[in-house]
């Protein structure tokens, strides 16, 4: 009976992915619509924002995918996102605002799930660089909208969290799928790549 379970996991993790992609049409609530931000509230936005909650939870899948072994190896790309979004949520709440936001978010999908596609096995400073690089987009349009709030930091505690939640599903995932049928995985980074394009085409 052991070898069923991680396919329940993996038909559970799926289910809950496909759910939250079928709500792409509100993938970008926007923080600054609540009357009272707080850490929950900003903890469930990247759970009801399907386009982080796809790009955290590919990432943490491609790191699995792509890793030799279990180590290290496997936290730098979901570190440095985690990392590089708080950046630019920082930035953000200090009212830069950079050129192509939500495009940028959008590509990030249709990037993520072509690793997790392909399981390209980057180094691990190079895998930093590329995810960390769309976290500051992701992290840029939470700061924004929060900007000038005074419960900023509070919300953005529970984004956070939240954040580091969603990678280690996206790690459990993606470990699990590496002794799973091939096309799972693919399957799967081809429904992330397929909604960034959509979100990419809506917005051309």
């Amino acid at each position: 009976m052991k070898h069923h379970s991680p396919k329940r996991f993996l038909r559970a993790s799926l289910f809950i992915a496909a759910c939250a992609i079928s709500t792409w049409a509100a993938a970008h609530t926007g923080l600054e619509n609540h009357a009272h931000p707080s850490f929950l509230t900003g903890f469930m936005h990247p759970l009801f924002g399907a386009d982080h909650l796809a790009a955290m939870v590919a990432v943490g899948v491609w790191s699995a995918l792509s890793a030799r072994r279990a180590g290290a190896e496997l936290l730098w790309a979901p570190l440095a996102f985690a990392n590089l979004l708080l950046v630019g949520a920082m930035l953000g709440l200090q009212g830069l605002a950079l050129p192509a936001v939500e495009p940028m978010i959008a590509a990030s999908l249709l990037v993520l799930g072509l690793l997790v596609v392909t399981r390209l096995r980057l180094p691990g400073v190079g895998a930093a660089l590329l995810v960390g690089a769309f976290a500051i987009f992701h992290g840029l349009a939470h700061g924004l909208g929060l900007a000038g709030s005074s419960s900023a930091f509070e919300v953005l505690a529970g984004m956070l969290t939240a954040t580091v939640l969603l990678h280690a599903l996206g790690l459990a995932a993606g470990w699990a799928m590496r002794s799973a049928n091939v096309w799972l995985a693919r399957a799967a980074g081809a429904g992330v790549a397929g909604f960034g394009s959509v979100l990419l085409l809506q917005l051309a």
